[in-house]
C-alpha cells in the first residue's frame, strides 16, 4: 500500500504513516526495509497488518542513466492528497481536507470519529472545547427530564422521585463516559505523557484537581511518540 510518512523519531525508531486508505498505521525501526531513511511527508510503501505496517520503504521510483547511475524520480502523490508544502494527514488526507479547529467540531468528532480514540494528541482547545458543550449537553439532558418528570406529575407533593430524569442524566453520562477517556488520554499524550495517568482523573477527591492540570498545560512543543502537533498550535 502507498502511504506517507507522518512523522519519524530516527533517534527512538518509531513512527507513524498515513495510508491511501486514509488509516495511520504505526512502525518501528526493525519494519523499514534495508537501511531506508525517512523524514515526514515522504512517499512510502508498506505491507499493513492491523495497525500495523511494515516492509516499509520508499516509494521513489528509480531509473538507470546511461552512465549506469541512479537518478531518483519523485513518486507521483497519492490520490486525492494535497499539494506539495501543504501536507494533510489524519482520516481526512485521503479526501484532501483540513480538519476545523473549532470548539463544536472538536465536540463533535470527539463523540463520533474519535468516540474510542486512545491514539494521537489533543490540544488544550480541544479538551475545553468539549468539556463546554459536554455541559451544555448536561444540562439540556436535566431540563429535559425534569420538564418530562413535571409534566407527568412525578414531582408533585414532593414524594416521587424525578425518575425520568435520573434515567437521561444516567444515559447521557454512559454514552459520553469512553469519549472523555479517550479525551483525557490524547491530553495525556499531547504533553508527552502516558495515557495511563488518565486513572488519576477518578480518584477521590483528588480527580477533578487533576483533571484541570492536564487540561491547562500547553502543548509539548515539536513531534513526539504518540505523533505530531496538533493542527492549529502555536509556539
Amino acid at each position: 500500500m502507498r502511504g506517507e510518512v507522518l512523522h519519524y523519531d530516527e533517534r527512538q525508531g518509531f513512527g507513524f504513516i498515513s495510508g491511501a486508505d486514509g488509516r495511520r498505521y504505526s512502525f518501528a525501526r526493525e519494519d523499514l526495509r534495508r537501511e531506508t531513511t525517512l523524514a515526514r511527508g515522504a512517499q512510502v510503501e508498506f505491507q499493513p497488518n492491523g495497525e500495523r505496517a511494515g516492509n516499509v520503504f520508499s516509494a521513489r521510483a528509480r531509473i538507470i542513466d546511461p552512465a549506469d547511475n541512479d537518478v531518483p524520480v519523485p513518486a507521483r502523490p497519492l490520490p486525492g492528497s494535497s499539494p506539495a508544502g501543504q501536507p494533510h494527514f489524519g482520516r481526512n488526507a485521503e479526501a484532501g481536507t483540513v480538519e476545523s479547529t473549532g470548539l463544536w467540531s472538536y465536540f463533535w468528532r470527539g463523540v463520533t470519529t474519535n468516540y474510542v480514540n486512545f491514539s494521537g494528541r489533543s490540544r488544550r482547545k480541544e479538551f475545553w472545547g468539549f468539556c463546554l458543550f459536554w455541559t451544555i449537553g448536561l444540562v439540556v439532558a436535566i431540563g429535559v427530564g425534569l420538564s418530562a418528570d413535571l409534566s407527568r406529575g412525578d414531582l408533585e407533593g414532593g414524594g416521587d422521585e424525578p425518575v425520568v430524569m435520573f434515567g437521561l442524566l444516567g444515559l447521557y453520562v454512559l454514552l459520553t463516559f469512553l469519549p472523555w477517556v479517550a479525551l483525557v488520554v490524547r491530553r495525556l499524550h499531547d504533553l508527552g505523557l502516558t495515557g495511563w495517568l488518565a486513572i488519576l482523573c477518578f480518584v477521590p477527591y483528588v480527580g477533578w484537581l487533576a483533571t484541570l492540570v492536564f487540561g491547562l498545560i500547553p502543548t509539548q512543543a515539536g513531534d513526539n511518540k504518540w505523533g505530531p502537533v496538533p493542527s492549529g498550535v502555536r509556539f
